[in-house]
């Protein structure tokens, strides 16, 4: 009885927490929006800087040396652009997707940086639509069977084995 109580409690958990995704993973693909426009912004500045004396992006950094000063403002552009890449990229494959194909395209909410702005101004929701209910289930279901195996694993030795007859 206790053990399934415990699975239970289990699955209600994997249920609260994995319901909050389809809002989670929105507010991050908004702050990723945000993070895409204002990293553009730097990028095409550069652009503009370079083009007005006559150069590409990488000359312009390839000019970027003589002084720890400029070796170091070039380090960070190129950190910069490859950042703006990266999330141009993510933001193109999250970009108007509902909550399944977010999910579906996990590995893409992967910046430490928006995520911990996302999940600090982050408000816990009900789950009243048709996706925050299919992820409860799933969360609920997963954390059933990881409690469940969790307790099986923990009650393996102490098992009774049957005398043969």
């Amino acid at each position: 009885m206790i053990l399934r109580t415990l699975t239970l409690a289990g699955g209600i958990a994997g249920a609260a927490a994995t319901s909050q995704f389809p809002e989670y993973s929105q507010q991050y693909t908004q702050r990723l929006g945000g993070a895409v426009d204002a990293l553009s912004e730097v990028v095409a500045d550069f652009d503009a800087s370079a083009a007005a004396v006559g150069l590409e992006r990488e000359a312009a950094l390839a000019q970027m040396q003589g002084t720890e000063f400029m070796e170091r403002r070039r380090a960070d552009m190129t950190r910069t652009f490859a950042r703006y890449e990266t999330l141009s990229a993510d933001l193109a494959a999250l970009e108007g997707e509902g909550p399944f194909m977010r999910a579906y395209h996990l590995p893409r909410l992967r910046d430490g940086q928006i995520a911990k702005a996302a999940w600090d101004v982050y408000q816990p929701a009900v789950p009243l639509n048709l996706a925050g209910m299919i992820f409860a289930g799933v969360g609920f279901v997963l954390g059933g069977g990881l409690v469940s195996i969790f307790l099986g694993l923990v009650r393996w030795p102490f098992r009774r084995h049957a005398k043969p007859a």
